[in-house]
């Protein structure tokens, strides 16, 4: 199975909201919440696809021919890519009723386990969504990386046990997601964290913690601060606050601030190998994409997510070759073509 042919079984199981475009751009879905568009006039989505589209590479293949290699190392673990599946709650909301949360983490662990890379699962009002996350996690020998939402401080020591029960390397929270509509007025309630409610946060993984949602440089080093170990730089895919830069256009500038002293991902319109290796460029350490692992698993289970996989990382290797680098360590700022 190819990712052509997972988008076409996708488009027969997701829905009524997501399309399963063949370019998933923001453009169709736009501001559709419930669903997979973005807050308010819905551009912040499109402006995340179309910066990326934007970057333009340096071919150059005077070099000698080598394999290509692109293993990462995070944390202490190895993984055949620098690409991540991002979190993604209520999918049934969202994108429909053919999985529940519990499901879909249990397939997208799975799936990303198999092909060399690893889950970020995400968290719900439920507290099964976690729990069997934790479990999916657990049974991948810890290779996944549970996703705490901003809840009030007793919530999240609760969840940061079961998170910690998976065994996994890793543990994240999506702070921006203080500001997802479906969120509000919620029990438990979630919102912004403290530079001193972060350090406590910090102190209860007890494994390396990833803050996901920065957008600033000024933000980056209040997570440095609280000691956070890595951070996704993302703004929810456009779906927390309408208006704001694409991820493409901050990274750059949180690279020079935070870069030499944490780990820095990315995410927000990532959508193929080339799009990966211009984050890599920009200073990334790797990325995450979400919504087309959703298209991936509503399109065909663990194979689709293995499809997807193996589609950026092919992508990937040849945008490396045709710029002369044969490692990740080898991808540089010098490889995006400056005007």
């Amino acid at each position: 199975m190819n990712f052509q042919e997972v988008i076409k079984n996708a488009r027969e199981n997701i829905g009524p909201y997501c399309k399963a475009c063949s370019t998933c751009n923001g453009r169709v879905c736009k501001n559709t919440i419930p669903g997979p568009g973005a807050k308010g006039t819905g551009t912040v989505a499109i402006r995340n696809y179309e910066k990326w589209q934007e970057i333009c590479i340096n071919m150059d293949t005077i070099c000698e021919q080598k394999p290509v290699s692109t293993e990462i190392e995070l944390f202490g673990k190895s993984f055949k890519y620098p690409v991540f599946a991002g979190p993604v709650g209520a999918v049934k909301l969202h994108y429909g009723d053919k999985y529940t949360d519990l499901e879909y983490n249990e397939i997208l662990v799975a799936g990303c386990n198999d092909s060399g890379i690893a889950a970020f699962t995400g968290d719900g009002t439920d507290p099964k969504v976690m729990e069997e996350a934790a479990k999916a996690i657990k049974r991948c020998g810890g290779m996944g990386i549970p996703t705490i939402k901003p809840w009030d401080m007793n919530t999240i020591r609760e969840k940061m046990e079961l998170a910690k029960k998976s065994g996994a390397f890793a543990i994240a929270m999506d702070i921006d997601a203080a500001g997802l509509p479906f969120l509000q007025n919620l029990n438990p309630p979630a919102g912004s964290k403290s530079v001193e409610e972060l350090k406590e946060i910090v102190k209860m993984a007890e494994v390396p913690f990833i803050l996901k949602g920065i957008m600033t440089p000024n933000a980056a080093r209040k997570a440095l601060e609280a000691g956070v170990q890595g951070i996704v730089v993302s703004n929810h895919g456009g779906r927390v606050l309408d208006q704001c830069p694409a991820t493409a256009q901050v990274l750059p500038s949180i690279v020079e601030a935070v870069g030499k002293d944490m780990k820095i991902l990315a995410d927000g319109g990532i959508r193929t190998g080339i799009d990966v290796f211009k984050a890599l460029a920009l200073g990334a350490d790797a990325v995450l994409a979400a919504r087309p692992f959703v298209t991936a698993v509503y399109g065909g289970a663990e194979e689709g997510v293995e499809a997807l996989a193996e589609k950026f990382g092919a992508e990937l290797i040849d945008t490396m070759k045709m710029c002369g680098a044969f490692s990740i360590e080898e991808i540089s700022p010098e490889m995006i073509w400056k005007e």
